[in-house]
């Protein structure tokens, strides 16, 4: 049975292999079968494994990894580099996975099968300097048999105002898009909260003391951004999988009395404006898909540099 994000993939991506099995039980040449290709053939191989165990929500001081199988996932794709030989390779985590024990082990076995491996290999980049219109900053490794992938990195940030004004979405409710036009019912304490967040920016502290939540009252409980108002002018915050609701992050539109729609979610991830999703699993899975998602923008920009190093090589041989 399909996922829903698989199903979600095959909608937008129908000429696309995707498969649905454990990476663990996925082998080499089985994968290398499906695509046509001999060993050392594969331009790139990217990865993103999951990452759970590296979030900051659940690491000590926001910097070590708790104890999570899933963190060894990150052997897997180095099992797949070891088998398939690709000629570059892309990884993208959470920045905590920088400075875990298994990335050093990792990189030390890459080094040996070949691919060059300098002080730029691994990063933490802030995807605002790459197009996405979102504080939302990603490890990322990028290697290549035949040197450095150089940065795509850009000084310019893409506002709140700029990202949805260029896409002139119609008023909820009357887009013909259920990503936009459906909005969760909210009660009317919170409907009332919500009206009185200042404009462009304000947060909860602002509250008259009668709409202040009990659990807000302790003073420096909670996170600060919930029940915040975005910014017209600068980046949005972080995309998370609570995208879409108050009560968990700075996800209020900056002028009107309502939390940010799906659609405006994704396109603070830079996915298409026409770009579709599952909602048979409901909202809340949709929320988690856009906001595991590694911003389309962010990648395009690395992959052009990747494109670019492999052709240079494609070049010199011929």
């Amino acid at each position: 049975m399909e996922s829903v994000p698989a199903r979600t993939f095959a909608l937008n991506h129908s000429d696309v292999i995707c498969v649905q099995k454990d990476i663990r039980k996925l082998g080499a040449a089985e994968l290398l079968k499906m695509v046509g290709l001999k060993r050392g053939e594969l331009d790139l191989l990217a990865g993103c494994p999951p990452c759970q165990g590296f979030s900051t929500l659940r690491t000590r001081k926001k910097a070590v990894s708790v104890e999570d199988d899933r963190n060894d996932l990150l052997f897997e794709f180095m099992r797949m580099v070891e088998a398939l030989s690709p000629r570059s390779l892309m990884m993208e985590n959470v920045p905590a996975l920088a400075e875990d024990k298994r990335m050093k082990m990792f990189l030390k076995r890459i080094s040996t099968l070949g691919y060059k491996i300098g002080r730029k290999n691994v990063r933490v980049e802030d995807a605002a300097n790459y197009g996405v219109p979102q504080r939302r900053y990603r490890m990322i490794f990028l290697a290549s048999k035949s040197g450095q992938v150089s940065d795509a990195h850009t000084s310019v940030p893409i506002t709140v105002r700029q990202c949805l004004t260029a896409v002139a979405l119609a008023p909820v409710g009357n887009a013909n898009d259920p990503l936009h036009d459906h909005m969760p019912k909210r009660s009317s304490h919170v409907e009332e909260i919500i009206k009185n967040i200042p404009k462009d920016g304000g947060s909860r502290t602002a509250l008259p003391d009668h709409l202040i939540l009990a659990c807000h009252r302790k003073n420096g409980s909670g996170f600060r951004d919930v029940y915040g108002r975005m910014s017209w002018d600068k980046v949005s915050p972080t995309m998370t999988g609570g995208c879409g609701n108050p009560s968990k992050g700075r996800y209020l539109h900056p002028s009107e009395d309502r939390a940010i729609s799906l659609r405006e979610a994704a396109l603070f991830q830079t996915f298409p404006s026409d770009y579709q999703f599952d909602l048979t699993g409901g909202r809340g899975k949709v929320a988690l898909m856009i906001g595991n998602a590694l911003p389309p923008e962010f990648i395009r920009r690395h992959a052009i540099k990747i494109y670019e190093s492999l052709s240079k090589v494609q070049d010199n041989v011929q």
